[in-house]
C-alpha cells in the first residue's frame, strides 16, 4: 500500500465516525427517545434553537456524506490503477 492509500483510508474511516455522529445527533420526525437524549426543550426559544441545530447539521451530513463518496470513489481509482 502506498502511503497515499493509508491517508485516504485514514480520512475515510475519519469521515464515516463523524459522518455517523452527524446522523445520530438530528432529531427525527417523532419526538420519542430521541428528544429525550438530545435534551430538546419544550419552550419557544428551545425549539427553534432545536430547528436551527438540525439545519446545521443537515447542511454538515450533505457535505460530509458528498466527500465520503468523492474520496471512496478516488480511492477506488487508485485501487484499480495499482493492479
Amino acid at each position: 500500500m502506498s502511503p497515499l492509500e493509508i491517508v485516504f483510508g485514514i480520512i475515510i474511516i475519519v469521515l464515516s465516525i463523524v459522518l455517523t455522529v452527524c446522523v445520530l445527533m438530528q432529531s427525527g420526525k417523532e419526538k420519542g427517545l430521541s428528544g429525550t437524549i438530545t435534551g430538546s426543550a419544550e419552550s419557544f426559544f428551545g425549539k427553534n434553537k432545536g430547528k436551527a441545530r438540525d439545519k446545521i447539521l443537515s447542511r454538515i451530513t450533505t457535505v460530509l456524506s458528498f466527500v465520503f463518496a468523492i474520496l471512496a470513489v478516488v480511492m477506488y481509482i487508485m485501487i484499480i490503477k495499482m493492479k
